[in-house]
């Protein structure tokens, strides 16, 4: 699904890291781990083309997507990604159902899975009734949990999380996972940066970003 080639990230006559290669499949949950500073978050973010790498190529199904201009880039973001941010990424004064709707436009074009009913979704991750609620008036906690029922709505074939539990307790961690995981198993690839233990080995494959002029290498 995804092939990264020789990508490199540097800042100035800093290198964050170079010669990184990796597969990541259809159904497949991948744990990017590294301590503080090491690039897990720059190399989601080089997934999901929010930051351009400095060399190297990431490929979607053959296509070069560091090429992609404005249409195209749009276009992949929204028929093919998922995002789960450390900040949420929500309409803060908009509705918690309204927030799960803009999820389900049309001429998304890029899945025939079923579409997840918002109520279904807000059951999924506790927040039964609570679609009229302001997102505003949420904790931090229950906030991830309405992106992470937008992810089960707009059901993406590329789900890229930034440590997606930092919020939350274990057992909604748990539950976090969980259903990243069923996403994964209905054919979504999966790819969380994440320094939580359980997340990390709950994972199918770990990738270990190195930090400063080493090279990112896999684990598993």
């Amino acid at each position: 699904m995804i092939k990264i080639e020789n990508l490199s990230k540097s800042f100035g006559r800093r290198t964050l890291w170079s010669g990184v290669n990796l597969d990541i499949e259809r159904g497949q949950t991948l744990a990017f781990v590294g301590p503080s500073g090491s690039g897990k978050s720059t190399l989601l973010n080089c997934l999901g083309l929010l930051e351009a790498p400095s060399a190297g190529a990431i490929k979607y199904e053959g296509r070069d997507i560091t090429r992609f201009g404005r249409r195209s880039t749009r276009g992949f973001r929204r028929d093919v990604l998922g995002y789960l941010f450390q900040n949420y990424a929500l309409i803060e004064n908009a509705t918690v159902a309204d927030n799960l709707r803009v999820a389900i436009k049309p001429g998304r074009g890029s899945s025939n899975r079923p579409r997840v009913a918002i109520d279904e979704a807000l059951h999924r991750v506790g927040l039964a009734g609570r679609g009229k609620e302001k997102i505003h008036v949420l904790s931090g906690g229950e906030q991830q949990r309405v992106a992470l029922a937008r992810l089960m709505v707009k059901q993406p074939e590329l789900i890229l999380a930034d440590e997606p539990t930092g919020a939350l307790d274990h057992a909604n961690t748990v539950m976090v996972v969980d259903i990243l995981e069923e996403m994964s198993r209905a054919g979504c690839a999966v790819v969380i940066a994440t320094h939580n233990d359980y997340v990390r080995d709950r994972c199918d494959s770990v990738f270990t970003v190195a930090s400063a002029t080493t090279s990112a290498s896999p684990v598993r």
